[in-house]
């Protein structure tokens, strides 16, 4: 596959999405959405998105979803326990369920009515409303409090896999570098690097994010691996800048459905979200990030995104411990097709 250079400049779309360019194909939609604003900033202000807005029509749609998971989480009672030891329990979460549900789906909290021998349970991460996989539970406060720490620090190693759609890359491996905070309007966005550390309104700042990416398959075409550590030679570098070269795809290039694998450097709210979009490939129904509602004539319920496995140091034994969930649906028929 062509290499990218090591540094690739990318600058903002413009322009919010109308309910109508969200229900485009990916392609027409990213191109109707990034024509480059060459105003200057006035020295001052806050620094502005280079993702666009959310689309006008994906409101009623996640306002669906919502009511859909809190009927399901309501009724929730078995979660699926990956591995359990008396300090803690990694469950894999279903999609459209929320997290606090396994709070009181985790059998061995309904094992014990008495409330002095009940676990303390806390999430030690989260994970969406629609994006299944991996969760650690703990059972008191002394694990809870190093776990936290030990995600907070970035020493539990995470690997997720999503479903995208759009335009294939030529690249096989990237790590992209941008900012990440909050618009005025609450939505999480994507800013430039030099923004970093810039004050956002609410009173927050532009943070930093990274993720690195690899293609597993591209309509049908590829080969499923296992997670794999990266190494820094061998993969391009895209730094998220004020200007941008133009992702989409010709007119004559249709979009295609794209298995990819992120590995995220950092722990931002929508992050492997918020990349996907960004480098012109959304997670397949995430229409908050201009996913396509429907795909092949069926209507997506939810967005297709898994965190696949969690690698850390158990706070109490001191071992380093790797857990992999099953795959979800979507991803074993994919896999189902590839050559």
């Amino acid at each position: 596959m062509t290499k990218l250079p090591l540094s690739l400049l990318l600058s903002p779309p413009a322009g919010a999405a109308t309910p109508l360019r969200s229900l485009l194909p990916p392609a027409r939609r990213l191109a109707a959405m990034l024509a480059v604003d060459t105003t200057a900033p006035v020295s001052g202000e806050y620094p502005s998105p280079v993702s666009p807005p959310y689309p006008a029509a994906s409101k009623d749609v996640e306002l669906r979803r919502a009511m859909t998971a809190s009927a399901r989480s309501g009724v929730f009672t078995s979660a699926d326990v990956v591995f359990e030891d008396e300090w803690l329990a990694v469950v894999n979460k279903p999609a459209g369920v929320y997290c606090d549900a396994l709070l009181t789906a985790l059998p061995s909290s309904a094992a014990s009515e008495d409330s002095a021998t009940k676990p303390n349970l806390h999430l030690a991460n989260r994970l969406d409303r629609d994006t299944s996989g991996l969760m650690i539970i703990t059972k008191c406060n002394k694990v809870a409090g190093k776990l936290v720490k030990a995600f907070t620090d970035h020493k539990v190693k995470k690997t997720y896999l999503a479903l995208c759609i759009g335009c294939p890359p030529t690249w096989e491996k990237i790590k992209i570098c941008s900012g990440h905070g909050r618009s005025k309007h609450g939505a999480w966005r994507v800013y430039a690097m030099p923004d970093v550390g810039r004050s956002l309104p609410g009173g927050s700042v532009v943070r930093d994010m990274s993720t690195q990416f690899e293609i597993l398959g591209v309509d049908g075409k590829g080969q499923f691996r296992e997670p794999s550590s990266f190494c820094t030679d061998d993969i391009d570098l895209i730094t998220v800048q004020e200007k941008e070269a133009d992702k989409t795809c010709n007119d004559d290039v249709k979009d295609s459905l794209i298995l990819v694998r992120a590995y995220p450097r950092s722990g931002r709210t929508h992050q492997i979200r918020l990349h996907c979009q960004y480098l012109g490939f959304p997670i397949r129904g995430d229409v908050k990030y201009c996913g396509v509602i429907e795909w092949n004539g069926l209507e997506c319920d939810g967005h297709t995104l898994h965190a696949e496995s969690l690698s850390f140091v158990h706070p109490i034994t001191g071992l380093p411990v790797t857990f992999q969930s099953p795959l979800p649906s979507w991803a074993k028929d994919f896999i189902s097709t590839m050559e």
